[in-house]
């Protein structure tokens, strides 16, 4: 088989980048200055993964080495694309100054599994979906799960799982675990535990389970009795979502979604006028 060309290196590597829930940012040289080396071309690309793994190249050691390095920055950020001029963020590349490169982040849309299709869960999922995230909802009972229940146009999208065992439809939903959040809003003590116990054994990047204190409490005892990670456990969010006095099943959803968008963005759920000078 003959080698690959570097640009199906790349997309190889931004498969496997979306495929494992990880993330990276492609560089794409736009204008170069006339000054420049014959060996740069408009088009070539650079992929820094969040390993500190790099493919692709530029046609320039120094201009790729600045360029990585400002990649990694890029990657820190909330940013999904931003120009950058090489003066920018590498100002000793003299001959390199006015070339102008296009950051793009790459990373798999978030993906929320939600066990459980109630009132809370169904409009957890709708919510979710309209915020684009991947939705995958499931239940054990049928009726819960029928594509009739979710025909909206924003809602099409909602993948609808069948559960005949919470465990395995849990562990399959979550798969590898990043960029994975899961909500358990089910019906009981004994479906919670089920879920919980699978949940935690993929690794996802947040869990949260509804219910009072006292409920969750039972659930999680009986995990650790079980000996499930203590770590892992402390880890779990429960009763899951942000104190919003929330009473209706869409408002309910509404707090478990914006504790989920918080832990996945680093942010605090306090209002933002208290962080405001005085």
């Amino acid at each position: 088989m003959a080698d690959e060309s570097e640009a199906q290196t790349i997309t190889r590597a931004i498969k496997r980048v979306l495929d494992e829930g990880s993330r990276g940012v492609l560089a794409t040289l736009l204008e170069m200055p006339a000054s420049a080396s014959s060996s740069l071309m408009v088009g070539s690309k650079l992929l820094r993964l969040e390993t500190g793994e790099v493919i692709g190249g530029l046609g320039d050691p120094e201009l790729e080495e600045a360029v990585a390095r400002q990649a990694q920055d890029f990657l820190e950020t909330r940013d999904g694309t931003k120009s950058f001029r090489v003066e920018e963020f590498a100002p000793d590349l003299t001959s390199f100054r006015s070339a102008l490169l296009l950051f793009e982040r790459i990373e798999a849309e978030p993906h929320l599994v939600i066990a459980g299709a109630g009132h809370v869960g169904a409009a957890l999922a709708r919510l979710a979906s309209m915020l684009a995230y991947r939705v995958t909802l499931i239940d054990d009972r049928s009726q819960f799960v029928t594509r009739d229940l979710f025909s909206a146009k924003s809602e099409k999208d909602i993948e609808l799982v069948q559960a005949e065992n919470w465990e395995d439809a849990i562990r399959v939903a979550v798969a590898k675990g990043r960029g994975v959040s899961v909500a358990i809003v089910t019906r009981g003590h004994k479906e919670d535990e089920e879920c919980l116990r699978a949940a935690l054994a993929v690794k996802p990047d947040y869990v949260g389970m509804i219910g009072s204190k006292r409920r969750t409490n039972i659930v999680l005892e009986k995990l650790r009795e079980s000996g499930a990670d203590e770590e892992r456990l402390q880890r779990v969010h429960a009763p899951i979502g942000l104190d919003l006095g929330a009473v209706s099943p869409e408002e309910v959803a509404l707090a478990i979604l914006a504790e989920i968008v918080a832990a996945r963005l680093g942010g605090s759920g306090a209002p933002l006028s208290h962080s405001r000078r005085r």
